[in-house]
């Protein structure tokens, strides 16, 4: 399907001040709306007319969105507080470097300037396919190009959890927040409610056509980080093709409780690897109560394990194996 690339097509743009009136204006028009943050990923969607809405909600101008702070034990990060202040705010470095050096992994510095937390956890998928305007299972069709045609280019698509869709999840933060148990605050015209990181988002199936359960009307308001792993033993590493701007082929976000070099509290989280993040939840169990050097040697055997790969992204079943051991060891040279 041939993309229309000659200017976006008209919509009402709205700017509230408040919370409160971008909610009331998200349950006016619900799934005639699109939420704006960032902007990067909205705009070329629009001028490639895969979407259509009839009103545009730019949060830019709320401030109540935007900054750090503490709530007892927990840190509170605004949706809209951008990617840039997120990797470099010294509560978050000191407390939870996890999140703050996978914001510092995503795309440019110009594009962490102005790209929210928000956004980079809600962005749709970057799927070709999809994003090309095929008839895809994820845009309503009938098939996965990617997945069942012989012909599909399946390089960056999904190991795990595909079912019809194998489109990936593109955040870098999103494997950060799930491995620290974060929560996330959405909030729609009603009321509001808390969810963990780790329920937010969403695989084939559950819903082939979104990634995450943010339903018309809703908004992603805040990101709690509760104390839990604060001040723990962290790992971040991204495989991409470039340094810089590019999109994670796989990544791994790691959390350890140590006492000496034994294991006594861990989670492991891969991103880019299926359309959610995708927790290591039986190498977790396995390594439990291991020195470090055991649990690096068996976690590689595990992290792969019931990975489906296509014809041109084997690689990705061997970079998790190869992530879980250097997230385990610390060492990006393991």
């Amino acid at each position: 399907m041939a993309i229309i690339r000659d200017g976006m097509p008209p919509f009402d743009l709205f700017r509230p001040t408040s919370v409160d009136d971008a909610l009331a204006l998200a349950g006016r028009f619900g799934a005639d709306a699109w939420i704006l943050a960032g902007g990067f990923d909205s705009l070329e969607r629009f001028k490639d007319r895969l979407k259509r809405p009839k009103a545009v909600i730019d949060l830019g101008g709320i401030g109540e969105l935007r900054g750090v702070r503490r709530d007892g034990g927990d840190l509170v990060i605004g949706a809209m507080t951008t990617l840039a202040e997120v990797s470099r705010h010294p509560d978050i470095c000191e407390r939870f470097g996890l999140l703050a050096e996978a914001a510092a992994a995503v795309a440019s510095p110009q594009i962490r300037n102005q790209g929210t937390l928000g956004g980079n956890i809600a962005q749709d998928t970057r799927c070709w396919y999809y994003r090309g305007g095929w008839t895809c299972y994820r845009a309503g069709g009938g098939t996965c190009f990617a997945g069942e045609s012989p012909q599909g280019q399946n390089r960056e698509h999904a190991i795990f959890g595909a079912e019809g869709c194998v489109a990936v999840n593109p955040s870098d933060t999103a494997p950060a927040l799930v491995a620290l148990e974060a929560r996330l605050v959405i909030e729609n015209h009603k009321g509001g409610r808390e969810i963990a990181a780790e329920d937010f988002f969403v695989g084939p199936d559950k819903d082939i056509t979104r990634l995450n359960i943010l339903a018309p009307g809703e908004l992603l308001t805040a990101i709690r980080l509760p104390a839990t792993w604060s001040g723990a033993t962290f790992y971040f590493e991204k495989v991409s093709d470039r340094p810089v701007w590019d999109f994670s082929l796989v990544n791994i976000a790691t959390a350890m409780r140590l006492r000496k070099d034994r294991i006594e509290q861990v989670r492991l989280v891969l991103g880019a690897v299926a359309a959610r993040p995708w927790r290591l939840s039986e190498v977790e169990a396995a390594i439990m109560g291991c020195d470090r050097n055991a649990a690096a040697e068996a976690a590689p055997r595990l992290a792969a394990k019931g990975a489906a790969v296509l014809p041109h992204n084997g690689y990705k079943a061997v970079l998790a194996a190869n992530l879980a051991k250097r997230a385990l060891l610390g060492n990006k040279d393991a």
